[in-house]
Protein backbone atom coordinates (compact mmCIF):
# COMPACT_ATOMS: atom_id res chain seq x y z
CA UNK A 1 0.00 0.00 0.00
CA UNK A 2 1.22 3.61 -0.35
CA UNK A 3 -0.23 7.03 0.30
CA UNK A 4 -1.98 8.27 -2.26
CA UNK A 5 -2.72 12.32 -3.02
CA UNK A 6 -6.59 13.24 -3.42
CA UNK A 7 -9.22 15.38 -1.98
CA UNK A 8 -11.08 13.86 0.97
CA UNK A 9 -14.66 13.28 0.47
CA UNK A 10 -17.54 11.78 2.84
CA UNK A 11 -16.79 7.96 2.55
CA UNK A 12 -20.28 6.06 2.04
CA UNK A 13 -19.81 4.43 5.32
CA UNK A 14 -19.89 7.63 7.45
CA UNK A 15 -23.26 8.83 6.32
CA UNK A 16 -24.66 5.12 6.86
CA UNK A 17 -23.48 5.22 10.41
CA UNK A 18 -25.80 8.51 10.69
CA UNK A 19 -28.68 6.36 10.82
CA UNK A 20 -27.29 3.07 13.09
CA UNK A 21 -25.04 4.39 14.79
CA UNK A 22 -25.81 6.83 18.07
CA UNK A 23 -23.86 9.76 17.18
CA UNK A 24 -22.59 8.13 14.25
CA UNK A 25 -19.23 6.84 16.38
CA UNK A 26 -18.31 4.72 19.03
CA UNK A 27 -16.03 7.39 20.19
CA UNK A 28 -16.65 10.88 19.97
CA UNK A 29 -13.12 11.80 18.67
CA UNK A 30 -13.86 9.87 15.13
CA UNK A 31 -15.91 12.28 14.70
CA UNK A 32 -13.43 14.94 14.04
CA UNK A 33 -15.44 17.63 15.61
CA UNK A 34 -12.40 20.00 16.07
CA UNK A 35 -10.97 19.56 12.45
CA UNK A 36 -14.57 19.56 10.47
CA UNK A 37 -14.61 16.10 9.41
CA UNK A 38 -14.96 12.90 10.78
CA UNK A 39 -12.05 10.39 10.45
CA UNK A 40 -12.42 8.87 7.46
CA UNK A 41 -13.99 4.50 7.24
CA UNK A 42 -11.26 2.54 7.42
CA UNK A 43 -11.61 -1.05 5.95
CA UNK A 44 -7.70 -2.28 5.82
CA UNK A 45 -4.08 -1.69 7.36
CA UNK A 46 -0.82 -3.46 6.38
CA UNK A 47 2.26 -2.13 7.98
CA UNK A 48 1.64 1.58 8.36
CA UNK A 49 -0.50 1.60 5.98
CA UNK A 50 -4.72 1.87 6.04
CA UNK A 51 -7.32 2.18 3.13
CA UNK A 52 -10.17 3.37 3.38
CA UNK A 53 -13.48 2.21 1.58
CA UNK A 54 -13.28 4.31 -1.79
CA UNK A 55 -9.57 3.03 -1.91
CA UNK A 56 -7.74 5.99 -0.82
CA UNK A 57 -3.97 4.99 1.01
CA UNK A 58 -2.72 7.07 3.90
CA UNK A 59 0.44 6.86 6.14
CA UNK A 60 -1.34 6.15 9.32
CA UNK A 61 -0.03 8.57 12.42
CA UNK A 62 -3.80 7.48 14.33
CA UNK A 63 -2.27 3.47 15.11
CA UNK A 64 -5.76 3.22 17.30
CA UNK A 65 -4.24 5.79 19.68
CA UNK A 66 -1.96 4.18 20.83
CA UNK A 67 -2.04 0.03 20.37
CA UNK A 68 -0.68 -0.26 17.19
CA UNK A 69 2.76 -0.59 17.93
CA UNK A 70 3.98 -3.24 15.80
CA UNK A 71 2.11 -2.68 12.77
CA UNK A 72 -1.62 -2.83 11.22
CA UNK A 73 -2.32 -6.56 10.47
CA UNK A 74 1.01 -7.96 12.03
CA UNK A 75 1.47 -11.64 11.09
CA UNK A 76 2.44 -12.87 14.25
CA UNK A 77 -0.09 -11.01 16.04
CA UNK A 78 -2.70 -12.38 13.22
CA UNK A 79 -1.05 -16.15 13.73
CA UNK A 80 -1.04 -16.35 17.62
CA UNK A 81 -4.42 -15.20 17.46
CA UNK A 82 -5.95 -17.49 15.30
CA UNK A 83 -4.37 -20.27 16.95
CA UNK A 84 -6.01 -19.48 20.46
CA UNK A 85 -9.15 -19.12 18.61
CA UNK A 86 -9.03 -22.41 17.21
CA UNK A 87 -8.65 -23.74 20.91
CA UNK A 88 -11.48 -21.26 22.18
CA UNK A 89 -12.20 -17.82 22.58
CA UNK A 90 -13.42 -17.35 25.95
CA UNK A 91 -13.86 -19.85 29.03
CA UNK A 92 -14.92 -17.95 32.00
CA UNK A 93 -11.80 -19.70 33.64
CA UNK A 94 -8.32 -19.28 34.45
CA UNK A 95 -6.09 -20.21 31.93
CA UNK A 96 -2.19 -21.52 31.81
CA UNK A 97 -0.89 -18.54 28.99
CA UNK A 98 -3.11 -15.48 31.03
CA UNK A 99 -0.61 -16.62 34.11
CA UNK A 100 2.20 -16.56 31.74
CA UNK A 101 1.66 -13.06 31.03
CA UNK A 102 0.85 -12.16 34.59
CA UNK A 103 4.21 -13.44 35.05
CA UNK A 104 5.75 -11.79 32.37
CA UNK A 105 4.41 -8.56 33.66
CA UNK A 106 5.33 -8.45 37.54
CA UNK A 107 8.88 -9.28 35.77
CA UNK A 108 9.04 -5.88 33.43
CA UNK A 109 7.37 -3.87 36.12
CA UNK A 110 9.56 -4.06 39.35
CA UNK A 111 6.64 -1.53 41.15
CA UNK A 112 3.94 -5.26 40.51
CA UNK A 113 4.03 -7.67 42.48
CA UNK A 114 1.03 -9.19 41.20
CA UNK A 115 -1.32 -8.43 38.56
CA UNK A 116 -4.93 -8.22 37.73
CA UNK A 117 -6.40 -8.12 34.01
CA UNK A 118 -9.42 -6.06 32.64
CA UNK A 119 -10.34 -5.50 29.16
CA UNK A 120 -10.07 -1.71 28.63
CA UNK A 121 -7.85 1.22 30.51
CA UNK A 122 -11.43 3.10 31.71
CA UNK A 123 -11.84 -0.77 33.93
CA UNK A 124 -8.06 -0.85 34.98
CA UNK A 125 -8.42 2.83 36.38
CA UNK A 126 -11.55 2.59 37.62
CA UNK A 127 -10.46 -0.56 39.57
CA UNK A 128 -7.26 0.77 41.04
CA UNK A 129 -8.95 3.84 42.69
CA UNK A 130 -11.88 1.90 44.02
CA UNK A 131 -8.60 -0.39 45.38
CA UNK A 132 -7.02 2.89 46.30
CA UNK A 133 -10.02 3.99 48.17
CA UNK A 134 -10.60 0.81 50.59
CA UNK A 135 -7.02 0.10 51.29
CA UNK A 136 -6.55 3.98 52.55
CA UNK A 137 -10.68 3.85 54.26
CA UNK A 138 -10.43 7.15 52.71
CA UNK A 139 -12.61 8.68 50.28
CA UNK A 140 -10.92 11.75 48.11
CA UNK A 141 -8.48 11.39 45.06
CA UNK A 142 -6.33 13.73 43.74
CA UNK A 143 -6.26 13.93 39.85
CA UNK A 144 -4.97 16.89 37.24
CA UNK A 145 -5.97 18.76 34.84
CA UNK A 146 -6.15 17.30 31.23
CA UNK A 147 -4.79 13.91 32.19
CA UNK A 148 -7.39 11.04 30.77
CA UNK A 149 -7.90 8.24 33.54
CA UNK A 150 -11.17 6.92 31.36
CA UNK A 151 -14.73 7.80 31.43
CA UNK A 152 -15.89 6.73 34.65
CA UNK A 153 -17.79 9.20 36.46
CA UNK A 154 -14.97 10.39 39.24
CA UNK A 155 -12.24 10.60 36.02
CA UNK A 156 -13.88 12.33 32.90
CA UNK A 157 -14.40 15.85 34.14
CA UNK A 158 -11.33 18.01 33.42
CA UNK A 159 -10.25 15.54 31.43
CA UNK A 160 -7.88 16.27 27.93
CA UNK A 161 -7.79 14.14 24.76
CA UNK A 162 -11.96 13.19 24.72
CA UNK A 163 -13.58 15.96 25.90
CA UNK A 164 -15.69 18.37 23.81
CA UNK A 165 -16.99 20.53 26.44
CA UNK A 166 -17.26 21.41 29.66
CA UNK A 167 -21.15 20.77 29.92
CA UNK A 168 -20.79 17.26 27.84
CA UNK A 169 -18.02 15.77 30.02
CA UNK A 170 -20.25 16.76 33.13
CA UNK A 171 -23.63 15.69 32.18
CA UNK A 172 -24.48 12.50 34.34
CA UNK A 173 -22.10 12.59 36.86
CA UNK A 174 -23.14 12.62 40.38
CA UNK A 175 -22.61 16.07 42.04
CA UNK A 176 -21.86 13.81 45.00
CA UNK A 177 -18.73 12.17 42.98
CA UNK A 178 -17.36 15.13 41.89
CA UNK A 179 -17.05 16.65 45.68
CA UNK A 180 -14.44 13.76 46.07
CA UNK A 181 -11.80 14.44 43.29
CA UNK A 182 -9.79 17.14 43.08
CA UNK A 183 -8.84 18.36 40.10
CA UNK A 184 -4.88 20.19 40.43
CA UNK A 185 -2.90 21.68 37.77
CA UNK A 186 -0.23 19.30 36.22
CA UNK A 187 2.97 19.76 36.95
CA UNK A 188 2.36 22.08 39.82
CA UNK A 189 3.57 20.42 43.03
CA UNK A 190 2.87 23.12 45.26
CA UNK A 191 -0.44 22.61 45.05
CA UNK A 192 -0.55 18.71 45.70
CA UNK A 193 1.51 19.75 48.89
CA UNK A 194 -0.58 22.35 49.59
CA UNK A 195 -4.04 20.01 49.14
CA UNK A 196 -2.09 16.87 50.83
CA UNK A 197 -1.59 18.85 54.21
CA UNK A 198 -5.39 20.92 54.10
CA UNK A 199 -6.71 17.19 53.46
CA UNK A 200 -4.39 15.20 55.26
CA UNK A 201 -6.44 11.86 56.72
CA UNK A 202 -8.92 12.58 53.47
CA UNK A 203 -7.18 11.38 50.40
CA UNK A 204 -7.28 7.49 48.98
CA UNK A 205 -4.68 8.24 46.27
CA UNK A 206 -3.09 10.48 43.58
CA UNK A 207 -3.24 9.20 40.12
CA UNK A 208 -1.50 10.66 37.31
CA UNK A 209 -0.03 10.02 33.94
CA UNK A 210 3.72 10.12 33.97
CA UNK A 211 3.82 11.64 30.92
CA UNK A 212 0.47 13.31 30.07
CA UNK A 213 -0.64 11.99 26.72
CA UNK A 214 -4.22 13.53 26.29
CA UNK A 215 -3.38 16.98 26.25
CA UNK A 216 -0.79 17.20 23.93
CA UNK A 217 2.18 15.34 25.01
CA UNK A 218 2.92 16.96 28.33
CA UNK A 219 6.72 16.26 29.84
CA UNK A 220 7.20 16.18 33.39
CA UNK A 221 9.17 18.89 34.78
CA UNK A 222 12.11 18.21 36.80
CA UNK A 223 11.08 16.89 40.41
CA UNK A 224 7.56 16.98 40.22
CA UNK A 225 6.66 13.12 39.78
CA UNK A 226 9.17 12.73 42.66
CA UNK A 227 7.96 15.28 44.90
CA UNK A 228 4.28 13.55 43.88
CA UNK A 229 6.10 10.01 45.19
CA UNK A 230 7.30 11.81 48.31
CA UNK A 231 3.88 13.71 49.24
CA UNK A 232 2.24 10.50 48.80
CA UNK A 233 4.61 8.28 51.08
CA UNK A 234 4.39 11.26 53.68
CA UNK A 235 0.62 11.35 54.00
CA UNK A 236 0.06 7.80 53.64
CA UNK A 237 -1.66 8.29 49.86
CA UNK A 238 -1.48 5.94 46.98
CA UNK A 239 0.45 6.78 43.80
CA UNK A 240 -1.14 5.28 40.63
CA UNK A 241 0.61 5.52 37.58
CA UNK A 242 -1.88 5.35 34.54
CA UNK A 243 0.29 3.97 32.47
CA UNK A 244 -2.26 3.11 29.76
CA UNK A 245 -0.97 4.61 26.94
CA UNK A 246 2.98 4.76 27.64
CA UNK A 247 2.95 1.01 29.59
CA UNK A 248 4.15 -1.08 26.76
CA UNK A 249 5.01 1.70 23.99
CA UNK A 250 7.67 3.69 25.93
CA UNK A 251 9.50 0.19 26.89
CA UNK A 252 9.11 -2.98 28.57
CA UNK A 253 9.45 -1.50 32.03
CA UNK A 254 6.99 1.95 31.01
CA UNK A 255 7.59 5.53 31.92
CA UNK A 256 7.87 4.75 35.49
CA UNK A 257 11.63 2.86 34.39
CA UNK A 258 12.39 5.56 32.27
CA UNK A 259 11.90 8.20 35.03
CA UNK A 260 13.09 6.39 37.68
CA UNK A 261 9.97 6.75 39.76
CA UNK A 262 8.26 3.87 41.49
CA UNK A 263 4.21 3.93 41.85
CA UNK A 264 1.85 2.19 44.43
CA UNK A 265 -0.41 0.51 41.58
CA UNK A 266 -0.15 0.91 37.64
CA UNK A 267 -2.48 0.42 35.21
CA UNK A 268 -1.56 -0.64 31.87
CA UNK A 269 -3.94 -0.98 28.61
CA UNK A 270 -3.45 -0.11 24.67
CA UNK A 271 -0.27 -1.14 23.39
CA UNK A 272 -0.43 -4.06 25.96
CA UNK A 273 -3.19 -6.51 23.67
CA UNK A 274 -1.05 -6.51 20.54
CA UNK A 275 -4.19 -4.11 19.17
CA UNK A 276 -6.49 -6.27 21.26
CA UNK A 277 -8.61 -5.22 23.95
CA UNK A 278 -6.63 -5.80 27.09
CA UNK A 279 -5.78 -3.39 29.84
CA UNK A 280 -4.65 -4.38 33.40
CA UNK A 281 -3.72 -3.02 36.82
CA UNK A 282 -1.25 -4.43 39.02
CA UNK A 283 0.85 -3.27 42.38
CA UNK A 284 2.49 -4.02 46.02
CA UNK A 285 0.95 -7.01 46.93
CA UNK A 286 -0.44 -5.92 50.33
CA UNK A 287 -2.66 -3.73 48.35
CA UNK A 288 -3.49 -5.97 45.19
CA UNK A 289 -4.42 -8.71 48.39
CA UNK A 290 -7.49 -6.64 48.75
CA UNK A 291 -9.11 -7.84 45.72
CA UNK A 292 -11.67 -10.51 46.21
CA UNK A 293 -12.00 -13.51 46.96
CA UNK A 294 -8.70 -12.67 49.10
CA UNK A 295 -9.94 -9.55 49.90
CA UNK A 296 -13.07 -7.34 49.94
CA UNK A 297 -13.03 -5.01 47.10
CA UNK A 298 -15.07 -6.46 44.20
CA UNK A 299 -13.21 -6.48 40.68
CA UNK A 300 -14.87 -8.52 37.36
CA UNK A 301 -15.42 -9.21 33.85
CA UNK A 302 -16.59 -11.58 31.12
CA UNK A 303 -13.54 -10.90 29.00
CA UNK A 304 -11.18 -10.01 31.41
CA UNK A 305 -8.02 -12.08 30.36
CA UNK A 306 -9.56 -13.61 27.52
CA UNK A 307 -6.97 -16.21 25.42
CA UNK A 308 -7.05 -13.73 22.05
CA UNK A 309 -5.90 -10.74 23.66
CA UNK A 310 -3.29 -12.14 25.96
CA UNK A 311 -1.70 -14.46 22.97
CA UNK A 312 -1.57 -11.13 20.81
CA UNK A 313 -0.27 -9.66 24.19
CA UNK A 314 2.69 -12.79 23.92
CA UNK A 315 2.88 -12.17 20.38
CA UNK A 316 3.66 -8.45 20.80
CA UNK A 317 6.49 -8.68 23.75
CA UNK A 318 7.47 -12.08 21.85
CA UNK A 319 8.71 -9.98 18.86
CA UNK A 320 9.85 -6.85 20.92
CA UNK A 321 12.40 -9.35 23.08
CA UNK A 322 13.43 -10.95 19.32
CA UNK A 323 14.31 -7.62 18.01
CA UNK A 324 17.53 -5.81 19.52
CA UNK A 325 16.84 -2.91 19.99
CA UNK A 326 13.39 -2.46 19.12
CA UNK A 327 12.68 0.35 20.96
CA UNK A 328 15.91 2.48 20.26
CA UNK A 329 15.14 2.17 16.69
CA UNK A 330 10.86 3.21 16.93
CA UNK A 331 12.15 6.24 19.23
CA UNK A 332 14.73 7.21 16.20
CA UNK A 333 12.13 7.25 13.64
CA UNK A 334 10.06 9.09 16.34
CA UNK A 335 13.08 11.61 16.68
CA UNK A 336 13.63 11.97 12.59
CA UNK A 337 10.00 12.60 12.36
CA UNK A 338 9.86 15.36 14.87
CA UNK A 339 13.05 17.17 13.65
CA UNK A 340 11.70 17.10 10.25
CA UNK A 341 8.39 18.90 11.34
CA UNK A 342 9.94 21.31 13.30
CA UNK A 343 11.98 22.19 10.72
CA UNK A 344 9.08 22.71 8.42
CA UNK A 345 7.39 24.81 10.81
CA UNK A 346 10.35 26.90 11.80
CA UNK A 347 10.97 28.03 8.05
CA UNK A 348 7.45 29.09 7.40
CA UNK A 349 7.18 30.83 11.08
CA UNK A 350 4.13 29.59 11.75
CA UNK A 351 3.90 29.35 15.49
CA UNK A 352 3.86 25.36 15.35
CA UNK A 353 5.69 23.53 18.72
CA UNK A 354 6.51 19.78 17.93
CA UNK A 355 7.09 17.80 21.17
CA UNK A 356 8.69 14.26 20.96
CA UNK A 357 8.76 11.68 23.44
CA UNK A 358 9.53 7.73 22.49
CA UNK A 359 7.18 6.50 19.88
CA UNK A 360 4.88 9.90 20.28
CA UNK A 361 5.17 13.23 18.27
CA UNK A 362 2.81 16.36 19.40
CA UNK A 363 2.31 19.04 17.02
CA UNK A 364 0.20 21.91 17.68
CA UNK A 365 -0.36 25.30 17.22
CA UNK A 366 0.93 27.79 20.00
CA UNK A 367 3.84 30.00 20.22
CA UNK A 368 6.12 29.75 23.15
CA UNK A 369 7.79 26.87 24.89
CA UNK A 370 6.21 23.49 25.28
CA UNK A 371 3.26 23.15 27.64
CA UNK A 372 3.18 22.22 30.82
CA UNK A 373 -0.21 21.75 31.82
CA UNK A 374 -3.80 21.84 30.21
CA UNK A 375 -3.89 25.57 30.45
CA UNK A 376 -1.73 26.62 28.50
CA UNK A 377 -2.18 23.76 26.23
CA UNK A 378 -5.60 24.53 25.50
CA UNK A 379 -4.07 28.21 24.25
CA UNK A 380 -2.75 25.95 20.83
CA UNK A 381 -4.84 27.69 17.79
CA UNK A 382 -7.74 25.30 16.86
CA UNK A 383 -8.22 27.20 13.42
CA UNK A 384 -4.74 26.28 12.08
CA UNK A 385 -5.03 22.58 13.53
CA UNK A 386 -8.17 21.79 11.31
CA UNK A 387 -6.11 23.41 8.08
CA UNK A 388 -3.55 21.31 8.66
CA UNK A 389 -5.21 17.85 9.34
CA UNK A 390 -7.12 18.52 6.19
CA UNK A 391 -4.36 19.65 4.18
CA UNK A 392 -2.50 16.79 5.46
CA UNK A 393 -5.44 14.45 4.40
CA UNK A 394 -5.16 14.95 0.97
CA UNK A 395 -1.72 14.78 0.50
CA UNK A 396 -2.18 10.97 2.18
CA UNK A 397 -1.33 11.11 5.85
CA UNK A 398 -3.85 10.29 8.21
CA UNK A 399 -3.66 12.69 11.53
CA UNK A 400 -5.49 12.29 15.11
CA UNK A 401 -8.45 14.56 14.73
CA UNK A 402 -7.78 16.51 17.56
CA UNK A 403 -4.88 18.92 18.68
CA UNK A 404 -5.53 16.88 22.05
CA UNK A 405 -4.47 13.33 20.49
CA UNK A 406 -0.59 12.41 19.39
CA UNK A 407 0.71 10.95 16.29
CA UNK A 408 1.64 7.47 17.15
CA UNK A 409 4.52 5.61 15.14
CA UNK A 410 5.07 1.67 14.96
CA UNK A 411 7.64 -0.34 14.08
CA UNK A 412 6.36 -0.84 10.34
CA UNK A 413 7.03 3.78 9.80
CA UNK A 414 10.17 3.38 7.94
CA UNK A 415 12.52 5.83 6.48
CA UNK A 416 9.81 6.51 3.15
CA UNK A 417 7.00 7.12 5.30
CA UNK A 418 8.93 10.10 7.62
CA UNK A 419 9.99 11.44 4.06
CA UNK A 420 6.77 11.92 2.47
CA UNK A 421 5.20 13.03 5.75
CA UNK A 422 7.63 16.30 6.30
CA UNK A 423 7.33 17.08 3.05
CA UNK A 424 3.33 17.05 3.05
CA UNK A 425 3.91 19.23 6.54
CA UNK A 426 5.51 21.53 4.43
CA UNK A 427 2.63 22.20 2.57
CA UNK A 428 -0.24 21.38 4.37
CA UNK A 429 1.85 23.82 7.22
CA UNK A 430 1.33 26.67 4.70
CA UNK A 431 -2.67 26.07 4.66
CA UNK A 432 -2.24 26.23 8.21
CA UNK A 433 -0.66 29.79 7.97
CA UNK A 434 -3.20 30.97 5.87
CA UNK A 435 -5.77 29.99 8.14
CA UNK A 436 -4.30 31.79 10.65
CA UNK A 437 -3.93 34.95 8.82
CA UNK A 438 -7.39 34.89 8.10
CA UNK A 439 -8.26 35.12 12.08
Amino acid sequence: MSPTTHAPTPARETHRSQRWLAGGVDSPVRAGLPVGAPTPALVEGHGSRVRDEDGREYIDYICGYGPVLLAHGDKRVARAVSKAAAAGTVFGATHPEEVRLAQRLVAAFPSMESVRFVSTGTEACMSAVRLARAFTRREKIIRFEGCYHGHSDDMIFSAGASSLSAATIASGVSSGVIHDVLVLPYNDIFAVDRTLRARRNEVAAIIVEPVAANMGLCLPVAGFLEGVRDLCRSFGAVLIFDEVITGIRLGAGGAQALLGVRPDLTCLGKALGGGLPLAAFGGRGDIMAKLAPDGTVFQGGTFSGNPLSVAAAHALLDAIESETGFYAALDARATRLAAGLRSAATALGCGATVVQYGSMVDLRFRLGPPHANMRESSQADPRSYAAYYQAMLERGVLLPPSQMELMFLTASHGDEDIDATVAAAAAALKAACRAKDKV
